[in-house]
């Protein structure tokens, strides 16, 4: 098994206006997806650490840019999940703006990896983030999770078709927090972009 270089990952802090952001040096992966997509879940799969981030049964409990440090400027982000009708308009239209002022100015973000459930992806939310990629030249790489609650061939059938739908702006796989699986696959991805899937 290849060397996780996340596991050290630990909480830092929340951030819920501009300011409270860390120095924008360094090196940052933000994770981004709708708030029933296994984000939470995934993040701390790829980093083997249980509880790292909140899981909830009810959805939308990130509320604010949640920094993880990986090592010294070495950062994941957990932003807030998106597309959760009962979370109040004037909390959405804050995140919005922060969200999108983050996108536009932050020059630490090296990458956002987009969660999208397999069973719902490319939903208008999660094409929103992946154009924030893009329009950035950021990295991109969209995880489709829960793929356990597919059959094989629906895995393989949905995975062909976000890809081309993608068109090459980002990079796509399967993923499942409960079977491990792409597990590894991200966690190199993650490490790469952060600098630190150096030779050992």
């Amino acid at each position: 098994m290849a060397t996780n270089h996340l596991q050290n990952a630990e909480y830092l802090k929340a951030a819920h206006l501009p300011h409270q952001l860390p120095d924008d040096t360094g090196q940052e992966v933000a994770f981004a997806g709708r708030s029933n997509a296994g984000k939470s879940s995934a993040l701390n799969a790829i980093c083997q650490r249980n509880g790292l981030a909140r899981t909830s049964k009810t959805p939308g409990r990130t509320q604010q840019l949640v920094y993880f440090q990986v090592r010294p400027e070495h950062y994941l982000v957990d932003l807030p999940g998106y597309g959760y009708a009962e979370v109040p308009l004037h909390l959405r239209e804050h995140w919005k703006a922060f969200i999108e002022g983050y996108f536009q100015s932050r020059k630490s973000l090296t990458g956002l990896v987009v969660v999208m459930d397999s069973r719902h992806p490319l939903k208008d939310y999660d094409r929103q983030m992946v154009d924030f990629a893009f329009r950035r030249n950021l990295n991109c790489h969209v995880l489709l999770t829960k793929a356990d609650k597919l059959s094989r061939s629906a895995q393989a059938q949905t995975l062909a078709k976000v890809r081309k739908e993608l068109g090459g702006v980002a990079s796509a796989q399967l993923f499942s927090s409960p079977d491990k699986l792409g597990v590894e696959e991200a966690r190199a991805v993650v490490s790469g972009w952060l600098g630190l899937a150096k030779a050992e």
